[in-house]
């Protein structure tokens, strides 16, 4: 499976070490299997004055039957719960790969909303079946992006 990684940098060799806590689906790698999503990504540094760069690798895929994966298929209520957990950085739980839809601006602001208590779940649930997901897949551990992930160059945009 072909996966990219939008940045201002060139990233070689994934480390979590540099992973960001209270995030979608936790700390962990973040890639997509979609090259367009991440130029939307590149596009946060690029607005800074930055440069886009994304980096693409090939995902072994053995690594699905291999390890634990959870994959949200929709925005859905467990996918909003899973994000609340993992944002307010409550997540315990050991999934190697977390693979679902991308919490975009409308996403986003929706989200936002449901976690502040400005509206309930059901009306942000009712906003979000209207929303197309975007992909991502979370690497969430160093084993998984050492033994499986294999970089195969960048390219600046």
């Amino acid at each position: 499976m072909i996966l990219y990684h939008g940045s201002y940098v060139e990233v070689d060799k994934p480390d979590l070490s540099y992973s960001r806590v209270n995030v979608d689906f936790g700390c962990g790698f973040y890639t997509t299997p979609l090259h367009e999503q991440a130029l939307k990504w590149c596009g946060r540094y690029t607005r800074r004055g930055k440069e886009g760069i994304i980096s693409k690798y090939q995902l072994d895929e053995a690594v699905f039957e291999e390890k634990k994966i959870l994959r949200f298929e929709s925005y859905s209520e467990e996918w909003l719960d899973f994000i609340l957990c993992c944002r307010r950085g409550n997540d315990k739980t050991d999934y190697d790969i977390v693979i679902g839809g991308v919490a975009n601006d409308k996403v986003f602001n929706t989200v936002e909303l449901y976690f502040a208590g400005l509206i309930d779940k059901k009306e942000a649930l009712k906003r979000l079946q209207y929303e197309k997901p975007n992909l991502q897949v979370c690497l969430r551990t160093q084993e998984i992006l050492n033994q499986y992930l294999v970089f195969e160059g960048s390219e600046k945009v």
